[in-house]
């Protein structure tokens, strides 16, 4: 299960890297959309942030979804973004053949405090995956908004979502 759910996240990050090799730099970087005035770059930092959480926790069994870097980099530099998933993507292909037999910690604020909540690597690395997804959609609608049409099947939609709803940006 759990190469299936890293082949899955790797595909899912093949889209993003998709789509940035596609876009311009200033519509990476662009904050004029309402009505959160966020760019596609602070989406895709967020996004990978999550991930950097979680591969620098796995180690010390604490990963703490609250502490994240917050790389600028990331978000104005979408070369730097693409570097940065290549590079997460060869550290998941390497948990492929980790024991995963054990709980993982994860500490989440839920809006009223921090909670420490049990994960196994795989549903995190779910979770993670889930929470790429959601954050793809609103790209969707930044670059909707921007009048720009760029088609990756399935972009942004959940795989349950049915096909015939499911384009894509």
């Amino acid at each position: 299960m759990k190469q299936l759910i890293i082949s899955s996240i790797n595909s899912n990050l093949n889209n993003a890297i998709s789509l940035l090799q596609t876009l311009d730099e200033s519509i990476y970087t662009d904050t004029s959309v309402g009505p959160y005035y966020s760019s596609i770059g602070s989406h895709m930092r967020h996004t990978l942030d999550f991930f950097d959480c979680i591969v620098n926790g796995l180690d010390s069994n604490l990963i703490d979804l609250t502490a994240r870097k917050r790389d600028e980099i990331l978000s104005t530099n979408k070369d730097a973004a693409i570097h940065f998933i290549y590079q997460l993507q060869e550290t998941l292909v390497s948990y492929v053949d980790v024991s995963t037999d054990y709980l993982i910690h994860v500490v989440d604020d839920m809006g009223q405090g921090k909670v420490t909540v049990n994960y196994t690597l795989e549903s995190i690395l779910a979770h993670a995956n889930s929470h790429a997804v959601h954050h793809y959609a609103t790209i969707g609608y930044i670059l909707d908004r921007l009048n720009i049409e760029i088609k990756i099947s399935g972009f942004g939609y959940n795989p349950t979502t049915p096909v015939n709803k499911r384009e894509g940006i």
